[in-house]
C-alpha cells in the first residue's frame, strides 16, 4: 500500500476577476513537521490564496490538494481537518466568547464533553476564561484574536492556516502563539501562516514563500535564500524581492517634510 503524507499542495492557482488577474501560475507545498512563511506585501495575492485554501473563494485554474486529492473531492472532509485564523477577525460579537466556541464546536460535531473540557481550557490558558461570558463587542482586538485561535484549534486539526495571527496579540501571548506553532509542527501538523513580522517568521518557518504581485518569486529555506541572494536577513531578502518602493528614501522623505 502506498502511504499518502498529509501535506497541503497547491499546482498552478490563478485568480482572476474579469481581466484583472490576483494570483497567477501559485504552486508550492506545506508538509507535515514544517512551518510555511507566506509572505508578500499588500495587495499580493497572500489573503486571495489562503480564502482559495480554504475553499471560500474557487481559483480561476489550477488546484489545491490535500492528501494528494484535490479538496473538492471531499470538501465537508476537507474543513474537518482545517483549523482556519483569517486576517479578518469576522465573529458574532453578540455571542460571548463560550458561546461562540460552543457554537464551533456544534457546527463541527464535537463530543460535548470534549469540546467542553477543550473550551474550558483553552480559554483558561489564552487568558480569557473570566470574561467568558461577556458579549464579544466589549473584547479587544487582542481578546477577539484569542478565541478565533482557539475556535480554529479546538478540534486538533492536521493542517493549520493562519493569517496575521498575531494581529493585537500582546507581547506574552505573541510569545505562546510563536513557541504553539513550532509545538504544533513538531507534532506533525501542516502550518502554513503569513505574517507582517518577519522577526518570528525569520525565527520559526521551515521554509519561506514570497509573493509579488500574484506570483510566487521565492520558495526556499531562509539559509538558503540567504547564500542565493547574499543578504543576511530575511527582512533584506523580502525587500529585494517584493518592495519597489525605496523604503529608506521615502522615510527620509518624511522626516525632512515634517521637520521643515
Amino acid at each position: 500500500m502506498i502511504e499518502v503524507r498529509i501535506m497541503l499542495e497547491l499546482r498552478q492557482i490563478c485568480k482572476r476577476y474579469s481581466s484583472i488577474s490576483v494570483v497567477t501560475d501559485v504552486s508550492f507545498v506545506a508538509r507535515p513537521g514544517e512551518i510555511t512563511g507566506y509572505l508578500g506585501p499588500n495587495g499580493s495575492g497572500k489573503s486571495t490564496t489562503m480564502k482559495i485554501i480554504t475553499g471560500l473563494i474557487e481559483p480561476s485554474s489550477g488546484q489545491v490538494l490535500f492528501e494528494g486529492r484535490p479538496i473538492q473531492d471531499d470538501p465537508m472532509g476537507f474543513r474537518r481537518s482545517m483549523g482556519y485564523v483569517p486576517e479578518e477577525p469576522y465573529l458574532y460579537t453578540h455571542l460571548s466568547g463560550i458561546e461562540y466556541l460552543q457554537m464551533v464546536a456544534q457546527l463541527r460535531d464535537m463530543d460535548p464533553a470534549r469540546s467542553k473540557e477543550r473550551i474550558r481550557g483553552l480559554l483558561q490558558l489564552f487568558g480569557i476564561y473570566g470574561d467568558r461570558d461577556v458579549p464579544m463587542s466589549s473584547y479587544s482586538k487582542g481578546m477577539r484574536q484569542k478565541v478565533l485561535l482557539s475556535a480554529a484549534l479546538m478540534h486538533n486539526p492536521s493542517l493549520v492556516l493562519l493569517d496575521e495571527p498575531f494581529s493585537g496579540l500582546d507581547v506574552g501571548t505573541s510569545l505562546i502563539l510563536r513557541s504553539l506553532i513550532e509545538e504544533l509542527a513538531r507534532r506533525g501538523k501542516v502550518v502554513l501562516f503569513s505574517s507582517h513580522e518577519l522577526e518570528t517568521v525569520e525565527r520559526i518557518s521551515s521554509h519561506v514563500v514570497i509573493l509579488h504581485k500574484g506570483k510566487v518569486v521565492a520558495d526556499d529555506t531562509v539559509a538558503n535564500l540567504r547564500v542565493f541572494m547574499q543578504l543576511p536577513s530575511l527582512e533584506g531578502i523580502f525587500a529585494q524581492l517584493a518592495i519597489e518602493q525605496d523604503f529608506v528614501a521615502i522615510s527620509c522623505e518624511i522626516a525632512d517634510l515634517i521637520h521643515a
